[in-house]
């Protein structure tokens, strides 16, 4: 394990993992959480995989559902609760976003969580409704998504110009058939998606601004310096549009 990934235990020992990847979501979340202290609430994890988020939610004392189309994610996600000792508040249904209305109740939940899934799903917008729908009024979604100007850069920095400018002008953001990812986003199309899905944007902030740009010997060498220069610049432009994610912080009306 590496300074960076051990970066959890000089700034948060009993808590969520803190480190440049997670820990602009985390706050946001924990804010979120604060809102209503004592109150158990109900979590959906879309795409949530092993548990990352999930496990951490059920310690915290709230339940959580993850769906997720890996069986074996789900597999490894309810030995990662049952270590945890949360079995019992963390539940594992297969599926993914596109079927997402036809597995999870509307109107059921507080808080959703769709980190990581907007850019593979065959229609975003219909995931976006989805998502919405199983909000209760006042419920909250924490949505993360891949940054078309980080990977612009990305791909230039490391000569693939031509790669760039095709991510640079494609609508939706890919760099064609062989693309792992769909689409990317910009702040605007981002929001844009969600406001049509019917949700108010309370906040975005950009995940990983610099992270992925550092040399390893910086990144692990500074875990801590990193984490605070991260949550500095995540709110703000062009900073935060330069991100390799940006994660939106949504509501659905009361």
């Amino acid at each position: 394990m590496t300074r960076l990934d051990q970066v959890e235990q000089t700034l948060n020992p009993s808590g969520p993992p803190l480190t440049p990847r997670t820990a602009v979501v985390w706050s946001v979340l924990r804010a979120e959480l604060d809102r209503r202290p004592g109150t158990e609430l109900t979590v959906l994890d879309v795409g949530g995989g092993t548990g990352g988020f999930a496990v951490p939610l059920a310690r915290a004392g709230h339940r959580v559902t993850v769906v997720d189309a890996s069986p074996d994610a789900l597999a490894a996600l309810s030995r990662r609760a049952a270590e945890a000792g949360v079995a019992g508040r963390v539940r594992a249904v297969q599926g993914d976003g596109d079927a997402l209305a036809g597995l999870v109740e509307p109107a059921s939940v507080d808080l959703v969580l769709c980190h990581a899934v907007l850019e593979v799903v065959d229609d975003p917008t219909l995931v976006a409704v989805a998502l919405a729908g199983t909000l209760r009024p006042g419920g909250a979604a924490s949505v993360l998504v891949a940054g078309r100007a980080a990977a612009v850069l990305g791909r230039a920095m490391n000569g693939h110009l031509d790669v760039a400018a095709t991510l640079a002008v494609d609508p939706e953001g890919s760099a064609g058939a062989r693309d792992t990812l769909r689409r990317r986003f910009d702040a605007e199309s981002a929001a844009a998606l969600l406001t049509t899905a019917g949700l108010t944007v309370e906040e975005i902030h950009g995940v990983r601004v610099l992270a992925d740009l550092l040399p390893a010997a910086v990144a692990d060498g500074q875990p801590a310096a990193l984490v605070e220069l991260e949550r500095t610049l995540a709110a703000q432009p062009p900073w935060r549009d330069l991100a390799a994610q940006l994660h939106l912080f949504a509501r659905r009306p009361a």
